[in-house]
């Protein structure tokens, strides 16, 4: 049913030439080589240290590994990762 009313949103969005990532609450994810990281659409840290910073996702999380990482920016609707970045996961 989740799957079905996603794909009606997916439809909808391009016929309205919305971006997916409003419609469908996605995050999106910009990343400037690998010192910096841009996450829009997130739902808060859970777990910050200067090697490790998962973010809590509205399907799952995205960790974010590295060295001498640090929060830039922290707003209700992005979210600034800066340091070493030598590694993403997201996990769903």
């Amino acid at each position: 049913m989740e799957r079905r009313r996603k794909g009606r949103l997916q439809t909808l969005a391009g016929l309205l030439e919305i971006p997916a990532d409003i419609v469908l609450d996605l995050p999106r994810i910009t990343m400037l080589g690998n010192r910096q990281l841009l996450v829009e659409n997130h739902k808060g840290i859970i777990e910050y240290t200067g090697a490790l910073v998962r973010i809590r996702l509205n399907q799952g999380e995205l960790k974010v590994a590295g060295a001498e990482l640090t929060i830039g920016n922290f707003q209700a609707e992005q979210l600034l990762v800066e340091g070493t970045i030598l590694e993403i996961k997201y996990d769903a």
